[in-house]
């Protein structure tokens, strides 16, 4: 059975941080370029990172300095480390694996807001 399973969303102030955690059944995981998306309200959903299995990444440019994407392939797992957090990051964030782009977990939420 796929899975991935977000967690580490919250309330933050702005200028906090987060630490998001995605774990990924094996299959799906092991052999791909793994990705962080993220929806607000009333807003498509977007591309915030990426990191292939050569540990190559590339970033949004509405987060670059501030985000950091990083994967441990021993537990199936992908983070997204948040820092200088703002209100206009507030949104559910999904991860997901380019071996299967159609499927979403439930996305975990994050609320910047003082």
């Amino acid at each position: 059975q796929v899975q991935l399973v977000e967690s580490g969303g919250g309330l933050v102030q702005p200028g906090g941080s987060l630490r998001l955690s995605c774990t990924a059944s094996r299959s799906i995981f092991i052999l791909s370029s793994m990705s962080w998306y993220r929806q607000a309200p009333g807003k498509q959903r977007e591309l915030v990172a990426r990191i292939t299995t050569g540990r190559s990444t590339n970033y949004a440019d509405s987060v670059k300095g501030r985000f950091t994407i990083s994967r441990d392939n021993a537990k199936n797992t992908v983070y997204l480390q948040m820092n200088s957090l703002k209100p206009e990051d507030t949104a559910v964030y999904y991860c997901n694996s380019a071996v299967r782009p159609s499927f979403w977990g439930q996305g975990t939420q994050v609320t910047v807001s003082s």
